[in-house]
């Protein structure tokens, strides 16, 4: 599959893709990854334990799922969940999670143009949106502008193993399994298949660790998790 090049271009297709899914995707992501995915956003929510109470910005977070997940694993916080995908918030409103807790406010809004001041939010987390952003740079710059001085971030995403029978097993599921259930799921294989396509374009790690450093964190750091499946990324505004 060939990606879209021009970063305005790659926002409207992953708009269009996004809302093309929006009624299935939590179903989706807990049955294509044997439920895995909420484990891992456990363990991210898990990395913001010991900060201080108040807002955390979770960005691009679609359904919201994480958005729950840190209201239930941190007391005394509030989230303001962003996604440019107005279709993705609405389902995950009145989705199969149920009733949206109070404490989470849900924006329409751009990852690389935040819609909120400097310095808001003692945490920043984003799960498997990193790769969506039309600029990476601009969005981590936006990210580490409204952090609070010593918030975190925290960038859960899907990386690639390094493992060769792992690899192998890996690439032939994502490549040939997942986009074949998912289509048939959804009705919409193209953005499966676009999953994996964006997995494979990604940035090494050592590569994103770097850019986050450009971007102004400190202390960057990866947490690989399930194999190298997916990892964590850490970062500190001083």
């Amino acid at each position: 599959m060939i990606l879209p090049t021009d970063p305005d271009n790659k926002k409207t297709y992953v708009r269009d893709k996004f809302s093309s899914i929006s009624g299935k995707y939590d179903l989706l992501n807990s049955l294509l990854s044997f439920r895995m995915d909420s484990y891992w956003r456990w363990r991210t929510v898990r990395m913001l334990k010991g900060s201080p109470a108040g807002w955390v910005l979770d960005l691009c977070a679609g359904t919201m799922p994480l958005s729950r997940a840190l209201v239930r694993g941190l007391s005394g916080r509030r989230v303001m969940a962003v996604d440019f995908c107005f279709d993705m918030l609405r389902a995950g409103i009145g989705g199969r999670a149920g009733v949206l807790p109070d404490n989470i406010v849900p924006v329409c809004g751009d990852g690389e143009k935040i819609p909120a001041a400097t310095a808001s939010f003692h945490g920043v987390t984003v799960a498997f949106g990193v790769r969506n952003l039309g600029r990476t740079m601009d969005g981590l710059r936006e990210m580490h502008r409204v952090l609070k001085p010593g918030g975190r971030l925290l960038i859960l995403e899907f990386s690639r193993p390094t493992a060769p029978v792992i690899k192998q097993v890996y690439n032939f599921y994502l490549n040939r399994v997942l986009p074949k259930v998912a289509g048939l799921v959804s009705g919409d294989r193209d953005a499966y298949e676009y999953l994996a396509s964006s997995i494979a374009a990604f940035y090494e790690p050592a590569e994103l660790m770097r850019m986050m450093e450009d971007a102004g964190f400190s202390g960057v750091k990866r947490v690989p998790l399930t194999f190298g499946v997916v990892s964590v990324y850490v970062g500190e505004k001083r």
